[in-house]
């Protein structure tokens, strides 16, 4: 049963680290909502300077 518990426990840690070294690079998503989220703030600046 000792070996089991250890099994266990070895499985439970591995699958505790898997999102820690997940994907080091930005996938098309990613960078495409960087991009979305980048145009917004560019509004969003642009909208205030006419305003002021």
């Amino acid at each position: 049963m000792k070996t089991w518990k250890k099994l266990i426990l070895v499985a439970c840690v591995l699958t505790m680290l898997i999102p820690a070294f997940g994907c080091s690079e930005e996938g098309p998503m990613e960078k495409a909502g960087k991009q979305l989220d980048q145009a917004a703030d560019d509004a969003a600046d642009a909208a205030k300077k006419v305003f002021e």
